[in-house]
């Protein structure tokens, strides 16, 4: 899946704005333009268009758990890559927004993808766990259709 897509899709389930989301990469400690944001967001036929980087993804994942929960006192001197992962990206938005099982399971639920409790708990597993399972492009993608129908409020308007 690209990195562009999830970006947007983060972003537009949670309404978050061009503001707070360059707020979250200033939280995450990481020198993010306006300009440079709105060519992220553009879809890849427009003009301008800017190819989110892994980098710029994580650290959006990484400064989003900050703003919705805090600094973690535990990471301030990690400095070690992560490979950024399907799993690694399912399990970060589940940090950040503090989503538990039920939740969680809803939120697949939403976009038709009915998981038992042991295949969910398998993409949240470390790698080297004998029960881990891949989280594929189309599982992550069902995860963020069903992000954004868990948070739409519906139209204000009258």
């Amino acid at each position: 899946m690209k990195t562009n897509d999830i970006l947007y899709k983060i972003t537009t389930a949670l309404s978050l704005d061009n503001e707070t989301i360059l707020k979250i990469y200033d939280l995450a400690s990481y020198k993010m333009t306006s300009k440079h944001l709105e060519n992220l967001l553009k879809r890849r036929y427009d003009k301008d268009f800017a190819v989110c980087s892994y980098e710029e993804l994580g650290t959006f994942l990484d400064g989003l758990v900050i703003l919705k929960r805090g600094p973690s006192p535990a990471k301030q001197c990690n400095d070690e890559t992560v490979e950024l992962t399907n799993n690694l990206i399912l399990k970060k938005l589940r940090i950040a927004l503090e989503l538990k099982e039920p939740q969680t399971e809803l939120i697949f639920n939403l976009a038709d993808v009915n998981l038992t409790k042991q295949q969910l708990a398998a993409l949240f597993r470390k790698e080297n766990h004998k029960n881990f399972k891949v989280c594929s492009d189309e599982l992550l993608m069902a995860f963020l259709e069903g992000l954004d129908e868990f948070y739409y409020t519906g139209d204000t308007e009258e």
